[in-house]
């Protein structure tokens, strides 16, 4: 059986065009989202869709973009479908994994997709540690100066203060300050 899947993103935009399409793919049921961005974590037509395909059955959207934003999105979907024995069709891009070709275009894009994570992590690392070499502070900035810090040690080891009342003078949690008085 196939199952259909469309979305919209604003009130605005009609359904008709993707209704028709899935429609005359063969779709007995189609799920829809209306104002929802792809973007979003909740959406009520898709949760449905997923829950309605089994063994054997297709989901079928207009388009992939209609199925989620994000690469990984989709892979999780996709692999999702998969372990419940199901295939899936994007009539736009022709993508159908019931056909072996169609199951290796997925899989290429997966590992496109994959490649791609791993070039941006690679390069935040090296900006981060570029950031280190410079001595910029790498992360939130710290809410306490190297001053405040000293000064606060002094209060403590003299005795003349308390943790509480020198990390409330700084307006900060008394464990941001034991924590910046261990590392400095």
């Amino acid at each position: 059986m196939k199952i259909g899947y469309a979305r919209v993103s604003t009130d605005d935009q009609n359904l008709d065009l993707q209704r028709d399409a899935l429609t005359a793919a063969g779709c007995k049921t189609i799920y829809e989202d209306q104002g929802i961005s792809g973007a979003s974590f909740t959406r009520d037509g898709l949760t449905e869709a997923l829950n309605a395909v089994g063994e054997g059955n297709i989901l079928v959207v207009w388009k992939l973009d209609r199925l989620g934003r994000s690469l990984g999105d989709l892979i999780h979907i996709m692999d999702n479908l998969g372990k419940a024995g199901a295939g899936f069709v994007s009539l736009s891009e022709a993508i159908d994994t019931t056909t072996a070709g169609g199951k290796l275009l997925f899989h290429m894009m997966g590992a496109l997709g994959e490649f791609e994570r791993s070039l941006i992590a690679e390069r935040t690392k090296a900006g981060m540690a570029a950031a280190k070499k410079q001595g910029l502070n790498v992360g939130r900035p710290r809410k306490l100066t190297e001053a405040q810090i000293q000064h606060a040690r002094e209060m403590l080891d003299n005795g003349q203060l308390t943790v509480a009342y020198m990390a409330n003078l700084y307006g900060v949690n008394k464990s941001t300050l034991w924590r910046a008085l261990k590392v400095a």
